[in-house]
């Protein structure tokens, strides 16, 4: 794997699915979320990129899609994603980053990103990534953490916290944890060649008040309602975007899935438990059905 390779957070060993999602209290945020997912994406489609996948948290919501490919740096999230979802062949297990994706160009018809933007370090050099992999018109679903947000508002009007909500620039709040102005990231998707099609705005009622003391089908129905303005304002803790690939090419001829994310001239060939490069001789292990893609073999 080249060098240049911004600072990654690494969820490796974390419970991560269990501590976070399913022992939190997180049931309305979950649902929030796949009421934005069921909007905004594409009912059915040949070949996903599930970018940041973790332990499948969202995967079974690709219902439509013919085969998924998960991505996480976390080769135990991965794991824990196998066990959940199994090893059939619509679903490919795949540890790398973002920044150094190990497919052809123009593969896939639609990929998303939920919860992953505010880990990176580098989001311009990410969203050239997911540009180059998705083929022409292909769709890219983002969710960001948005620092406009009502709370971050009302924080910094009383003088609660030193950030403005209103500058472009991120926040890193704690170590490679990011929340981005939605102006920010619009341009950021628009230079990295993709056309802006919907906003969604989602978790509006992410408060423990009213989370202990409304039904989780109420806020959620609430939420679905409030979901409607984001092309309006976005004053809610996350947004989802819907982008649209540019216009490319249609290949000449049937391709494989994985290239070489080194030298990035060659197609990669499987042999038995590893992957390599014919081009560069650059080789990666195949560990348990995961294709790792961290560091060499």
């Amino acid at each position: 794997m080249t060098d240049d390779k911004p600072p990654i957070i690494d969820y490796e060993g974390s419970d991560y699915q269990t501590s976070f999602w399913e022992e939190s209290n997180r049931q309305y945020e979950d649902r929030a979320e796949a009421v934005a997912l069921q909007r905004l994406l594409p009912a059915s489609g040949r070949l996903m990129l599930e970018l940041g996948a973790g332990a499948g948290r969202n995967t079974p919501r690709y219902r439509g899609y013919e085969r998924i490919v998960l991505l996480d740096y976390s080769f135990t999230q991965l794991v824990q994603a196998q066990e959940r979802l199994g090893r059939s062949g619509r679903y490919l297990y795949v540890a790398g980053d973002v920044y150094h994706l190990p497919f052809q160009n123009a593969v896939f018809d639609a990929a998303t990103m939920i919860r992953v933007i505010h880990h990176l370090a580098d989001p311009a050099r990410a969203l050239d990534e997911i540009q180059r992999v998705l083929e022409s018109r292909g769709t890219f679903i983002l969710e960001f953490a948005n620092k406009q947000n009502l709370k971050a508002i009302l924080r910094y009007w009383m003088g609660r916290q030193d950030w403005s909500p209103f500058t472009l620039k991120p926040v890193e709040f704690v170590e490679l944890n990011y929340d981005f102005h939605p102006r920010y990231i619009r341009e950021q998707l628009q230079q990295a060649g993709f056309e802006i099609e919907r906003q969604l705005t989602v978790s509006h009622f992410r408060l423990n008040l009213l989370k202990e003391n409304l039904p989780t089908p109420l806020l959620v129905s609430l939420d679905s309602l409030a979901q409607l303005t984001g092309n309006l304002w976005q004053l809610s803790p996350s947004v989802f975007v819907r982008g649209r690939a540019a216009e490319k090419p249609h290949p000449e001829q049937e391709r494989g899935l994985f290239h070489c994310p080194d030298c990035r001239e060659s197609a990669l060939v499987e042999n038995g438990e590893t992957i390599s490069c014919p081009a560069c001789g650059s080789g990666w292990p195949i560990r348990d059905g995961i294709y790792d893609f961290r560091e060499q073999d």
